[in-house]
């Protein structure tokens, strides 16, 4: 059930979950100006978080691990082979594909690197959203049009398939399309293009992956 908030200027209450605002208020209004990073790490608190292998990404893998693993076991929960399972299957594979990428397929923690890949790769890692032509003209686009699907398209338009995010975590995904779209139209602006946040924004998609599995995960249960 949605919590009402009471605000001086009446009662809210939202249809979806306010996390993503809860957390994109946090980052930019207390970790954004938390003081005497520079002296204990070297740089801002901020910049630690958000940097590469950083924890906000190490987060992304943990997430996307676990979803991985929760759709795998609700596809193989489902008493019936339908669109809802094949579904869950794709995320359970592609929520494995995105956890190896985050972290280079173990490149980060055992050091081992395909040398093939890490030649052609922008950031020298065995991984292939850094290869050239993926990242620079396929990655951010498809990032949009997924966030999109899953944060307004699926819920609206096939409102029966449980397996498609529902209209409660929709912040979790419209936001990130927003803000990658913003990123790739201030490169034609006529200011300076916008800092890169993007891995801020990023845990936002892994979490909202991650809590849609996890409370279709629990409702099977609650429905046996």
């Amino acid at each position: 059930m949605t919590k009402e908030i009471k605000t001086p200027w009446g009662k809210i209450i939202p249809e979806v979950s306010l996390i993503p605002i809860y957390y994109l208020l946090f980052i930019y209004c207390f970790i954004y100006i938390l003081p005497y990073g520079k002296f204990f790490i070297g740089i801002s608190w901020f910049d630690w978080l958000k940097s590469e292998d950083g924890p906000l990404e190490w987060m992304q893998f943990i997430e996307y691990a676990l979803s991985s693993l929760l759709a795998f076991l609700i596809f193989l929960r489902s008493k019936k082979k339908d669109i809802n399972s094949f579904i869950w299957l794709l995320i359970a594979f592609l929520s494995f594909l995105i956890a190896g990428e985050e972290i280079s397929w173990g490149e980060r923690i055992f050091g081992f690197s395909i040398e093939s890949i890490t030649e052609l790769s922008i950031q020298d890692e065995t991984n292939f959203h850094n290869l050239p032509f993926f990242h620079n003209y396929v990655l951010d686009p498809a990032l949009q049009i997924i966030c999109l699907f899953l944060g307004w398209i699926g819920w609206r338009k096939w409102p029966h398939l449980t397996s498609l995010p529902s209209k409660k975590f929709s912040l979790f995904f419209l936001s990130v399309s927003l803000y990658f779209f913003y990123y790739e139209v201030s490169w034609f602006s006529t200011v300076a293009h916008i800092r890169n946040d993007q891995e801020i924004f990023e845990l936002l998609l892994s979490t909202g992956l991650f809590l849609h599995c996890w409370e279709s995960f629990k409702n099977l249960f609650i429905t046996e």
